[in-house]
This record gives C-alpha cells, sequence and structure tokens, in this order.
C-alpha cells in the first residue's frame, strides 16, 4: 500500500503556544464598528443599565454580541462560554481575557431590558438611517413596508409567540425598508396581522417626519407595500402626508367586470427582459371611499419568455396617488415628473415589491429566527440587537467590502470568503500584529479593506 502514501504526510500532532485565529476576517469589522461611532450611540442610550463600574463596559458587550452574531457559527447563547477561552478569538475582537463575556453575563445583561426598550433601539435605528441618507443623498426615497414572520414553532414556549398567517407559531415584527436594509422596526407576537391596530402609520408618519426634518424638507417619498395594508383609512392618510403610495389591491368582482367588459384597444404593453404584461389604467373607488386613485390591471403575457395560456395567466391590481396628488412629486424637475407619472414606471415600481423582502431572507441568514430567551422584553432586545448588526453588516459590505465582494452577497458566503481564514496575532515592538497568509492577503486585497475600514464616515450623535 505504499504507493498510495502522500509525500507529505504528517508524522505527529503538537501544541502551540503561537495565538492562532480561524476567524482572521472579524477583526475588519471590529474595527470598522469602532471608526463608525456606533459605541457612542449605544452608549448613550443604555448606558443607565449598568448600575456599577465593575464588570465589563456596555459598549464591550454590544461589540460581542455583534461579532457573535456576524460569526454566525452557533446560535446558543453558551457559545459565549467557548468564544471566552479561545485566545485567538479574544485578541481578534481585541479584547483582553477578562473582557470576554460568558453565557451568565449575557443573560444577565438580556434581563435588565424592559418592553419598552424598543424606543431607544428604534431611536439607533432612525440614527442609522440619517446616516445612510446622508451618504447616499438619494432624489427619491423609495421604503417598502412588510411583516417577517420568525417561526418559534419547535422551540420551546416563548412569551408572546403566536399563531401566525402562516399556520406557524413565531413572531411577526413590522419591517421599514430602504435600500436593502430595516431602517424601523416594531417587534411584535405572532398573532400580530401586517396592518394590526395604528403601528402601520405611526411607523410611516415617524418616518415621513425624520426625512423631511433632518434630511431633506422637500424630498419625494415613494412608498411600496402589499394588499394586507390595502384600507382607505391607510391610504387616505399617506395621501395626506403627500407621500406617493403604490399598493396592491384585492380583485373584487365589481372590478373583474369592469376589465372584462372594456375594450381590446384600451389595453398597453409594459415588457422587460424576461416578461411581457397587458395593462390597462383606470380611475378607482371603493365603495364607500371618498376620493379616486389610479389603478392599473395588470395581465401577464409572457413569463420567462414563456407564453402563458389564458388560465395560467396571474392578474394583479395596482392602486396609487402619484399623478392624483400633486405635492407628492412637486420637489422634482419636470423630466423626472414625466418619468414617474409614466405607468411603466409605477408597474415597475410595484415590481420591486418581491426585491424590497429580499432583506428578511438576508436577515435570516445573518441570524437566526428561533430567538434564545423565554421572557417577551429579553427577546425585544436581542432581536434589535439583530436588526442593529445586520444594518452594520450591510454597511460594512458597501463601505469596506464592496471591492472584492457583491454588496448583495448573503451573510453566508461573506463569512465564508472573508470571516474564516486563517491569521496568527503577534507582539512585536510594543505593538500587537496580525499575520495573514501572502496568497490570503494577495487575493482578498486585506491591506486595502484595512484602509477602507480605518477611514468609514462616522454616525453623527
Amino acid at each position: 500500500m505504499k504507493e498510495f502514501k502522500s509525500k507529505n504526510r504528517i508524522s505527529k500532532v503538537e501544541t502551540t503556544e503561537q495565538t492562532i485565529t480561524g476567524r482572521g476576517g472579524i477583526s475588519l469589522f471590529v474595527r470598522y464598528l469602532e471608526q463608525i461611532n456606533i459605541y457612542s450611540l449605544l452608549t448613550g442610550s443604555f448606558g443607565n443599565i449598568r448600575k456599577s463600574i465593575k464588570g465589563i463596559a456596555i459598549w464591550n458587550l454590544f461589540k460581542q454580541i455583534f461579532c457573535f452574531l456576524y460569526d454566525g457559527t452557533s446560535q446558543s447563547i453558551s457559545y459565549f462560554d467557548e468564544l471566552r477561552k479561545d485566545t485567538g478569538y479574544t485578541q481578534g475582537i481585541e479584547n483582553t481575557p477578562k473582557e470576554m463575556a460568558s453565557s451568565h453575563t449575557i443573560k444577565r445583561f438580556f434581563k435588565k431590558f424592559s418592553f419598552f426598550c424598543l424606543i431607544p433601539f428604534r431611536g439607533i435605528l432612525k440614527h442609522l438611517f440619517l446616516w445612510r441618507l446622508r451618504i447616499d443623498k438619494p432624489k427619491v426615497v423609495e421604503l417598502t413596508a412588510d411583516t417577517m414572520i420568525m417561526d418559534n414553532d419547535e422551540s420551546k414556549k416563548r412569551e408572546g409567540v403566536g399563531p401566525t398567517y402562516k399556520k406557524e407559531k413565531g413572531f411577526q415584527p413590522l419591517h421599514l425598508i430602504w435600500n436593502g436594509k430595516i431602517v424601523d422596526a416594531i417587534f411584535r407576537g405572532g398573532s400580530k396581522h401586517g396592518n394590526s391596530g395604528t403601528a402601520f402609520l405611526n411607523m410611516i408618519r415617524d418616518a415621513v417626519k425624520l426625512i423631511r426634518e433632518r434630511y431633506n424638507p422637500d424630498i419625494t417619498i415613494i412608498l411600496r407595500i402589499d394588499a394586507g395594508f390595502y384600507d382607505e383609512l391607510n391610504l387616505m392618510e399617506l395621501d395626506k402626508l403627500n407621500i406617493g403610495f403604490i399598493i396592491s389591491g384585492k380583485k373584487y368582482e365589481s372590478i373583474k367586470e369592469y376589465i372584462t367588459n372594456s375594450q381590446e384597444d384600451c389595453w398597453k404593453e409594459y415588457k422587460n427582459n424576461q416578461n411581457i404584461w397587458r395593462y390597462k389604467e383606470f380611475g378607482y373607488r371603493g365603495k364607500s371611499w371618498d376620493k379616486f386613485y389610479r389603478a392599473f390591471y395588470t395581465h401577464v403575457m409572457e413569463d420567462n419568455r414563456q407564453v402563458l395560456l389564458e388560465f395560467a395567466r396571474p392578474d394583479n391590481i395596482i392602486l396609487t396617488n402619484i399623478g392624483i396628488n400633486p405635492s407628492v412629486l412637486k420637489s422634482l424637475s419636470e423630466s423626472e415628473k414625466e418619468i414617474w407619472l409614466n405607468p411603466e414606471t409605477i408597474i415597475h415600481s410595484h415590481h420591486q415589491r418581491g426585491a424590497d423582502e429580499l432583506p428578511h431572507r438576508g436577515l435570516k441568514d445573518f441570524g437566526f429566527e428561533q430567538l434564545p430567551f423565554k421572557r417577551f422584553a429579553a427577546n425585544t432586545a436581542f432581536y434589535y440587537c439583530m436588526i442593529i448588526a445586520f444594518f452594520l453588516f450591510e454597511t460594512f459590505k458597501e463601505d469596506v467590502l464592496k471591492e472584492v465582494m457583491p454588496v448583495t452577497a448573503y451573510a453566508s458566503t461573506v463569512r465564508r470568503k472573508l470571516l474564516d481564514f486563517a491569521a496568527k496575532i503577534i507582539y512585536s515592538g510594543k505593538k500587537i500584529i496580525l499575520k495573514i497568509h501572502s496568497s490570503i492577503m494577495e487575493l482578498l486585497k486585506i491591506k486595502r479593506l484595512w484602509e477602507l475600514c480605518q477611514n468609514p464616515i462616522p454616525i453623527k450623535c
């Protein structure tokens, strides 16, 4: 059997006292968190939780929680005990052994939060939203609101877990999404549907006030929502706020009858690279409504360049106040107004609803659905930590990793390529140095990434 033996066979296994980590990329994320000034924002909101100067600082606990989520190796709080023993990980996140939190420390930390912690957490998300608005400087702010199911059906009993519309027990938070990021969130039990109570309208009012008072008073705001928010009161309030809405309607029999009896020459065609739709524009008002809105009845003709038979063609109804309320587009130039008034622009924007939900998929890939605590308040705090960490992960890709990784990459891909590589940490000349193999250094452009994570635009508290 000698002919099957490798020439470079390992003869012996020994221990080493050198500090080695398998997560060399985590140091880039840690430095980025420090440089964007997120810890000042967190300490300003939660500094009063710490009643004694003893123990681990609040900002350091948040850092370890964010790194735990970015690492993604385990979903168990007990994993903090393993990380505490890993000297390579400890030095990789720039901590000393005494600063590493145990699982009991983390549990005690989250037990200190009450239900009202959602107010300061939402305030932090709004700070982050403004931070990115001022960097991106969009002419039109396109938002979407939607709920996300967090399946806790198989987990142990959790306070607040309830049946959802997907026939499983869990939580159902309401999210406001902009540019692939969750910029506001309300954590709720699973039995709360999307349009439950006044949460949706209050969230939109807060967002509009924030954008117009602290970013740009004349900015055009467009909101895309699905049929779960189809309600006259919602549409009236959105119209009063002078924001454009594009919403999925409901196919009532009266609409079907009207479309069936419409003349053939009233239909127009809209196409993109893959699909072809026929559409008809008309004015629509519900039976008890006081106002007409623009409506579009769309009818798919080809899906992925494949002609569909009549019975297999899905129909859709789109309602909007763009073109009805002149204040919605008043800040745009005439050419920009013409683009947004075009029916094909409105239909295209409505079709982005599918892409609008990708942040939910990204969040579940980055974090997890089954929350670790029994108490609702503790799970609320953990959920918001996950939302903030995910927001920072998205900006980390945009600000640091964009030269080596698509900004649309999911967390599992980023971890495999830019987190999980070996590195050695040494002391030399009174400095701590992260040593990375030359092949990895060149392939991933580590020196360039290190420069970028040192100089991001910081958050203004």
